[in-house]
């Protein structure tokens, strides 16, 4: 079931979509062929603010946020998260907004987290895509070092257990980077768009960024707890990705080379036989660079 309405900030026709276990809050811009932006981290549909009108100019853009993040309550707060229902989900979104034969396939972008959700999606249901841009997924699973990075989960998990929140971002953090630093994360280091602790002397943000912020530090326990070992635990099926390897555009970051996501997509590249595109930024281009970002996305598109 769908309730659509009209967000005149936005100039977004916004609705909700019931799928099994949950409620999606998704949102539509602009015309011409689909294009599903699925984000990663805990940003929701508000992570591609940066690029969204942008690209309405010349696609039919649907943003959302994912089940349990910000406007996508589960029907049970404590379920347990899935890469593939995750996808089924995107799926949802797709037959809702595009019915009808596979020549109305859809373009599909994800980002960290959310390209794991796009290499499903290709690998589970190609008829209903198009063409799949992943920028850095963290399928570490592929990596000829995955038993350390599975080690780096259990840590973050029972950190998260036995200290809290934080030290778990920063155990979560230093691993992504790679350097194993024990350092307070950053907002850039989180996955995403995870954000740091409000300070005393903080500016004060406009409402609209306010909101969102506290919706992003909202969904950080769930994030931590069940989308990171969960996702990262995932093992694409590399024998269909190559398959169907002429639909899959592979990205990483330009300033994130070495990085455990950039790691990953470039040895998934490597196994693919596929070529390896770099957007401007890190692992969180899509923030601190969205207009490069942006280029660099619709590049990839139009391949």
């Amino acid at each position: 079931m769908t309730v659509p309405t009209t967000d005149p900030s936005t100039t977004a026709t916004c609705g909700s979509l019931r799928v099994d276990g949950a409620t999606l809050h998704y949102e539509v811009r602009g015309r011409g062929p689909l294009l599903l932006l699925i984000p990663g981290g805990t940003g929701g549909a508000a992570a591609f603010d940066g690029i969204v009108d942008d690209l309405a100019e010349e696609y039919t853009v649907v943003t959302y946020d994912p089940r349990g993040l910000a406007r996508s309550p589960l029907d049970d707060p404590d379920a347990a998260q899935h890469v593939a229902e995750h996808a089924d989900d995107a799926l949802r979104l797709l037959e809702l907004l595009s019915p009808g034969e596979p020549a109305r396939a859809a373009q599909v972008f994800g980002s960290s987290s959310g390209a794991i959700v796009a290499l499903h999606l290709l690998a589970a249901h190609p008829d209903r895509v198009a063409r799949v841009v992943a920028h850095e997924p963290p399928v570490v699973e592929v990596l000829p070092d995955a038993a350390d990075h599975r080690a780096l989960i259990a840590r973050v998990r029972a950190t998260l257990r036995t200290e809290g929140l934080m030290p778990a971002m920063t155990v979560f953090a230093a691993g992504l980077r790679g350097d194993g630093d024990s350092v307070s994360p950053r907002p850039q280091d989180e996955d995403d768009e995870a954000a740091a602790p409000a300070q005393d002397d903080a500016p004060t943000l406009p409402p609209g960024a306010a909101a969102r912020a506290e919706r992003t530090k909202a969904g950080l326990p769930y994030f931590v707890g069940r989308i990171v070992p969960a996702f990262m635990s995932y093992a694409p099926d590399l024998r269909l990705l190559e398959k169907r390897s002429d639909r899959l555009v592979l990205a990483g970051g330009e300033d994130s080379r070495g990085e455990l996501p950039h790691r990953s997509v470039a040895f998934l590249a490597e196994r693919l036989g596929a070529e390896l595109r770099h957007f401007p930024g890190g692992h969180v281009g899509l923030t601190t660079h969205p207009a490069g970002f942006g280029e660099a996305l619709r590049g990839a598109l139009r391949r």
